[in-house]
């Protein structure tokens, strides 16, 4: 069960995307694709961040943001604390990192680029599997609301040039 709302969105979530947004270019300028993201509880306290950590061509394609900040929290807190926890990404996670999300039990997932905007924008310079992350939610025995995209404009400006060298 999913639940997609787009319309609304708090100055708190805004903050948290435009973190996970920073990360991004974070990971970008570390040599990284760029994408970031962060995990907070039910009271908004933060729990971990992490960027993309797949450095071409040598590491780990797995390295993902949402991925690797899903490791961590799975170690540290309880299913009942995932459960009500928020995971912002600047981009909309792949299956991949959708399927950790949900194995790890996170209950809500904000994103700010749409996988659609960012496989438009990388073109064949990043493998793509379309498969948005509401249909991976959406087959599972467990709720995980998905919000998103927001604030993409902005979320796009740490892609540019990036995948293609025309941009």
């Amino acid at each position: 069960m999913t639940e997609s709302l787009r319309g609304s969105i708090s100055d708190q979530d805004l903050a948290f995307l435009r973190q996970a947004i920073d990360l991004a270019a974070a990971a970008r300028a570390h040599g990284a694709h760029p994408f970031g993201s962060l995990i907070v509880d039910q009271d908004a306290k933060l729990l971990v961040t992490a960027r993309n950590n797949a450095i071409p061509p040598k590491g780990d394609p797995t390295q993902h943001a949402e991925r690797l900040a899903c490791s961590l929290v799975g170690r540290q807190f309880t299913p009942a604390q995932l459960a009500s926890a928020t995971l912002y990404t600047s981009t909309e996670p792949c299956a991949m990192c959708a399927g950790a999300i949900y194995w790890t039990g996170i209950g809500r997932v904000v994103y700010a680029l749409s996988a659609t905007s960012l496989y438009s924008m990388a073109g064949s310079g990043s493998p793509a599997l379309d498969l948005p992350c509401r249909e991976l939610f959406s087959r599972g025995n467990r709720p995980t609301a998905v919000q998103g995209p927001y604030i993409e404009d902005e979320a796009r400006e740490v892609h540019k040039g990036f995948w293609t060298p025309q941009e």
